[in-house]
């Protein structure tokens, strides 16, 4: 599947939006949250933003998932409980999201959504919500096979700002 029009497609999905006239990237404000989404080279990625940490973890599963499924596909029939643990907040970023992509790929549970019960440096313990997949109703858009390394930033210039790129 052609990124770019993936990207379009993935930037319509979320609401509320705003489309942007430069095509690099467009931005889309969930409440306090927000997610750009960025182009790389050969893969995908986004900067998120938030007040919190709680927040900026969710905009970047919002973000990842948007990529792999429309949102509004998904619903919240059951929710699930996970503890991710790492060695600092940017390895748990990457470790929570690699964890979402687990679900989805080992358990076939597609996340709609998180509420994050606890966050720290090191450790993230979240419900997320979702349901089975149903290849009736599912339909994906772009295999996100892994948040990786490769010019991940987690800060916190003013609010929480989170960089991550996908290898698809």
């Amino acid at each position: 599947m052609d990124v770019r029009r993936m990207r379009s497609r993935a930037v319509t999905t979320l609401t509320p939006f705003r489309r942007c006239a430069d095509s690099a990237y467009c931005s889309i404000a969930v409440m306090a949250r927000s997610v750009e989404i960025i182009e790389h080279t050969a893969d995908v990625g986004i900067i998120a933003r938030g007040d919190t940490a709680e927040e900026v973890f969710v905009a970047a599963a919002e973000g990842m998932l948007a990529f792999i499924i429309r949102p509004e596909d998904v619903r919240p029939v059951e929710t699930r409980r996970r503890t991710v643990e790492a060695d600092d907040r940017a390895g748990l970023l990457v470790a929570w999201l690699n964890d979402l992509i687990l679900l989805l790929n080992a358990d076939g549970f597609i996340a709609g959504g998180a509420t994050v019960l606890e966050c720290s440096e090191t450790r993230i313990v979240a419900d997320v919500v979702g349901e089975p997949v149903d290849p009736s109703r599912h339909h994906f858009r772009l295999d996100v096979k892994a948040a990786t390394y490769h010019q991940l930033e987690v800060s916190r210039p003013n609010g929480w700002r989170a960089q991550v790129i996908f290898d698809v």
